[in-house]
């Protein structure tokens, strides 16, 4: 009898071990679904928010949130993951200076208090040791990446576009002494909004199709 009550026992705190897993996994579970939720509708609201700004107040822009802003841009894919972009840095005021002069009709650069051109690496081969055919979608996922990096940031951007510009893209790579090899993508300056500038809203079903066209 001894022993049946013992395997009773057994069984019966084994029943709720188990009891009490399934109780604290459940919470857990609980716990996280909203958590989840809540971290979609704050990815989703940021994505909707994010817009083009063009005018910056005096408050510099430092070096720690550049490098968030680069950490957010080079997550993004890239084709055979190779990887072809790199990114100039530019927080001198004479340096922003020659890049306004540069791009005359991009004279919101005149107040960024940063710009970071994305620029596409021609020597960077993939194993076959061809060049990256992709060097601007990865440079443009890379871009988007900061631009909704910087709206979580609080902080104002625009995309100015330089490639495939014949006249601006010769201009930028002499204003920061880029060899021919390094093609600016684009330039992104960079500050704390001015005024309130406001998200336009582009989403239109007519562009949608369902199974093909």
């Amino acid at each position: 009898m001894n022993d049946k009550y013992k395997f009773v026992s057994l069984i019966l705190g084994i029943a709720l071990v188990a009891a009490l897993v399934r109780l604290v996994y459940g919470a857990r579970v609980e716990e996280a679904q909203p958590a989840a939720t809540e971290l979609r509708e704050q990815v989703y609201q940021n994505i909707l928010s994010r817009k083009s700004v063009r005018s910056y107040t005096a408050e510099p822009v430092s070096r720690e949130q550049l490098d968030t802003l680069l950490r957010a841009a080079m997550a993004a894919p890239t084709g055979k993951d190779m990887r072809p972009w790199k990114f100039v840095v530019v927080d001198d005021a004479e340096v922003i200076a020659r890049l306004a002069e540069a791009l005359p009709r991009a004279q919101m650069l005149q107040e960024a208090q940063a710009v970071i051109a994305v620029c596409g690496d021609q020597t960077v081969l993939d194993k076959e040791g061809h060049p990256s055919t992709n060097w601007t979608f990865d440079c443009s996922a890379a871009t988007e990446n900061l631009l909704l990096m910087a709206e979580a940031m609080d902080l104002g951007a625009v995309w100015v576009g330089v490639y495939p510009y014949e006249d601006r893209v010769p201009a930028v790579q002499e204003a920061l002494g880029l060899p021919a090899y390094i093609l600016p993508l684009n330039l992104i300056p960079i500050g704390h909004p001015k005024g309130d500038p406001q998200p336009k809203d582009k989403y239109n079903p007519d562009n949608i199709h369902f199974n093909g066209w």
